[in-house]
């Protein structure tokens, strides 16, 4: 399943095999496919309209993280009537997660439809999930509020959302260290600089100090990985104390 590479170009054949493509993916039959076709171009194809405005996927996205975070509230309300604010929030986070929405994107296998004038090797992982949120905005401009939520059931709920897993499952092990320190009134740090080691990428390594003692060190790509990498080693060489607060 491949749809065209010259996604705007309007040859019955291309659009065809594009209508083959979404419709197998979407599990119904699109109407508007210059609104699909958007949802897979790259800012960098540079693409715009008669008016000059930019043609991709950003808006889309834009608007397709809306709707997710719409119709997953509202399975949440329904599916869990106990639920307080606070616990409803929490779930929907795990549920729409960057991470998660990368995995999703990634199963579809969307990166491979994307009309961009970069090598597709050079994207991070994050545009997985954004392709996605773009694909269910269209889908709402398309067909209405219905056919999205049936969408994300169909390719999010039924498929990936279990409550009690997603009870257990930890979003951000930097965001669980910090709570936990700040609950238990304990200074903590996070000491960060360039590794200047013998990778061809470079690398950023990290120091987390929990009361002036550190508790673990990581090196990635980024800042934010190495935070993350650290806490998440943190977390499991505390997983004792933590589970006892």
């Amino acid at each position: 399943m491949n749809f065209p590479s010259n996604i705007f170009t309007s040859h019955a054949k291309e659009d065809g095999k594009f209508f083959e493509g979404l419709t197998e993916i979407l599990g119904f039959k699109p109407k508007k496919l210059h609104v699909y076709k958007k949802a897979f171009v790259h800012r960098s194809a540079n693409i715009r309209d008669k008016d000059g405005n930019a043609m991709n996927y950003e808006r889309l996205e834009f608007l397709g993280d809306s709707m997710l975070g719409t119709i997953i509230s509202k399975y949440l309300y329904l599916e869990v009537p106990e639920g307080d604010e606070g616990y409803l929030t929490k779930m929907r986070s795990k549920i729409v997660s960057r991470k998660h929405l990368n995995e999703l994107g990634k199963d579809l296998g969307l990166l491979h439809f994307v009309e961009s004038r970069i090598p597709k090797s050079n994207f991070g992982d994050n545009i997985h999930g954004n392709v996605f949120e773009a694909l269910v905005g269209a889908v709402y401009l398309d067909r209405g509020y219905k056919y999205c939520e049936r969408f994300i059931n169909k390719r999010v709920i039924a498929p990936y959302v279990d409550i009690e897993q997603l009870e257990g499952k930890v979003i951000s092990y930097k965001s669980l260290i910090i709570e936990w320190c700040q609950k238990q009134k304990k200074t903590f740090r996070f000491d960060v600089y360039e590794d200047a080691g013998n990778d061809a990428i470079k690398h950023f390594a990290v120091k987390l100090a929990i009361g002036g003692n550190i508790v673990a060190k990581a090196r990635a790509t980024s800042k934010k990985k190495a935070e993350e990498r650290a806490s998440k080693r943190a977390f499991y060489a505390l997983q004792d104390k933590m589970g006892k607060s």
